[in-house]
């Protein structure tokens, strides 16, 4: 029910265009960055605390330049050096520097903390979500690009928030005290960056304004590569064994290139920026050492009167260099972490996108619990389609008495699992209703529907964990006793037993340290310890030897004795005792009956079964 291997800008399934959310996308970065204030203001004591420091750790670097001007006038003074001011104001820069270097460090491990914080408040909600959206959003989802939006792009935010947050917060107090001191200095010199700062803004705007999609573009390609990389890897055997390792390898290059290009575009044009703009506050800085020159000579000749507009001092040159150099720096500095914010907002995009999706479906507000199970089970005029456009079932009707087995045939992508669907509430039907002893789903709460059924799929799912826990999984707080009884009716306690571990041993990532027809097994036996009502067989056998499944079916009958059951099946034999075979093609009912009456009509079914027993 769930495709992992659709690849981002292909058509799932359903015919639904998994990439269909990046079309047309022109999220407000404002928006975004409003998004991502509200999770560092849920740190806001700490977020004051470091705006605090920042402010007095760049106040104390702004009180440097003012000693070491005082310095140099004290070595250029008509009267003679005075190395007492020398010697004092040279302390004293040192010491500002010195403790402006502590606070900045501290800061930093702040702002770390801080991010730190913020992303796993982010990462626990994007997987709360995950937890909480329909299965029809990871049918047009593939797990790699996902778990690329978990890993990657939070951390790519979380980058950008524990460092270049810090410059931001730095560099808005640096320009506005450098530009408060070279007020005080000279009023003339400033003219100089009336004109190099609107450069460097407009500049700066218009280059972003291009750049901004290029990143965009890279963290969504990023993303198709994992869920490729995801997709082969996970079918690994299969490749080798068609020998289609070549093939599979060359459309990962053109992937992997396609990744590499949009990363290189976004890193090439974004890094472009910063010696830009450094080019532009270097030039600004050349025309205010000239500039500044030209009026310390004017002042020395006497053609300016101290104390004049335009009089400078050796030291007021030197102090409003260094001060051009910090206001300058944040600006520079600015232009060259702003593709790395711009790499972060389209990361937040991407994870905002998912927080953004609608979650299932909740139940209605007059919604009731499903209680005291019987198990009869009615399909009436059911018609559904994943897209409009693309009628799956087609005015589908059966009945299933409590305790009776229903078993469904039919070709590929006739349906049978989408009837699945719809009874589980994976879907809601387009057309017509489903109800649970008389009750209609779509009236009943979905976790007590839910649980009213036991499944076992094709698709043997199994985590890392113990045996014990992965068979308990099927009821909480199982007993070891329990779970033995389960086993050994599924037939694998024996397999279990002769283990080093027994049931402790520890499965590997989805069992791979086992056989498929054990795995299977062992999936069986967690749907035979809970005590549901109504039962799910999605070609439950498919992986067991012939001999297994002998013993398996004696076992099956048990757990299906007085169920309700609902059994896909491509191996008729598993079928021939159901109480009722539906035949489904193209969506419709076209054969019903037990497995002698269907043989005796001579129709697709028993073309079907004559074909695998002939």
């Amino acid at each position: 029910m769930i495709n992992k291997g659709m690849g981002p800008g292909m058509p799932n399934k359903h015919g639904i265009n998994v990439d269909a959310e990046d079309i047309g996308e022109k999220k407000s970065y404002k928006g975004i960055f409003l998004r991502l204030a509200k999770y560092v203001l849920k740190s806001w004591p700490l977020f004051l605390l470091a705006i605090a420091i920042t402010l007095l750790s760049n106040q104390l670097a702004l009180m440097a330049p003012r000693f070491s001007g005082e310095a140099i006038d004290a070595i250029a003074s008509e009267n003679g050096i005075d190395f007492y001011i020398v010697q004092t104001s040279v302390v004293k820069m040192l010491l500002c520097y010195i403790a402006s270097a502590i606070f900045s460090y501290a800061l930093t491990v702040l702002m770390v903390h801080i991010s730190q914080k913020i992303v796993y408040t982010m990462r626990r909600e994007l997987f709360e979500k995950l937890t909480s959206l329909p299965v029809s959003y990871f049918d047009t989802h593939t797990t790699g690009d996902i778990i690329s939006r978990i890993s990657y792009d939070i951390d790519t935010i979380n980058a950008t928030l524990s460092h270049d947050l810090v410059q931001i917060l730095t560099s808005i107090y640096t320009v506005a005290g450098s530009l408060f001191f070279m007020w005080q200095i000279s009023k003339p010199l400033i003219a100089v960056f009336v004109i190099t700062v609107p450069a460097s803004i407009i500049f700066t705007r218009y280059r972003s304004k291009k750049v901004r999609p290029l990143f965009h573009r890279r963290s969504r390609k990023l993303g198709e590569l994992n869920g490729y990389a995801e997709e082969m890897l996970s079918g690994a055997n299969v490749i080798r064994t068609y020998d289609r390792t070549d093939e599979i390898v060359g459309r990962f290059d053109e992937r992997n290139e396609e990744a590499m290009q949009a990363y290189y575009n976004a890193e090439y044009y974004g890094a472009t920026l910063g010696p830009s703009v450094n080019f532009i506050n270097n030039f600004s800085i050349s025309l205010v050492m000239i500039l500044g020159g030209i009026l310390y000579m004017l002042s020395q000749s006497g053609a300016v009167a101290a104390g004049s507009l335009f009089f400078i001092s050796l030291g007021g040159i030197a102090q409003f260099v260094q001060y051009s150099r910090k206001f300058a720096g944040p600006i520079n500095e600015f232009a060259n972490i702003l593709h790395e914010f711009q790499s972060a907002f389209s990361a937040a995009n991407r994870v905002f996108r998912i927080l953004d999706e609608e979650s299932e479906k909740a139940d209605d507000t007059d919604a009731i619990p499903l209680t005291d199970v019987k198990g009869n089970v009615a399909l009436e005029s059911v018609t559904f389609g994943y897209v409009p456009d693309k009628t799956i079932l087609k005015n589908v009707s059966l009945n299933a008495s409590p305790g009776q087995t229903i078993a469904i045939v039919g070709p590929t992508g006739a349906g049978k699992t989408t009837i699945i669907n719809l009874l589980m509430r994976f879907y809601d039907v387009n057309e017509g209703k489903i109800t649970v002893d008389g009750n209609e789903i779509t009236h009943l709460k979905r976790d007590t529907l839910r649980k009213a059924y036991t499944m076992v799929l094709q698709d043997t799912w199994l985590f890392h964990g113990t045996i014990f826990e992965n068979i308990a999984y099927g009821k909480e707080n199982a007993t070891l006793e329990e779970v033995k009884a389960a086993a050994r009716a599924a037939n694998i306690d024996s397999f279990i037993e002769n283990l080093p571990e027994g049931y402790n041993t520890v499965l590997s990532d989805d069992g791979t340290n086992i056989s498929k027809g054990q795995k299977q097994l062992i999936t069986i036996a967690r749907a035979i310890l809970p005590d549901s009502s109504m039962l799910i067989l999605d070609e439950a056998t498919s992986n067991v030897d012939s001999r297994t499944e002998i013993k398996t079916q004696e076992a099956m009958a048990r757990l299906m004795e007085g169920r309700t059951c609902f059994v896909i099946a491509h191996r008729l034999s598993t079928i021939q005792n159901a109480d009722l075979i539906i035949v489904i093609q193209n969506g419709e009912i076209t054969e019903e009956g037990t497995h002698e009456e269907l043989l005796s009509k001579g129709g697709f079914y028993s073309t079907l079964y004559n074909s695998q027993f002939t």
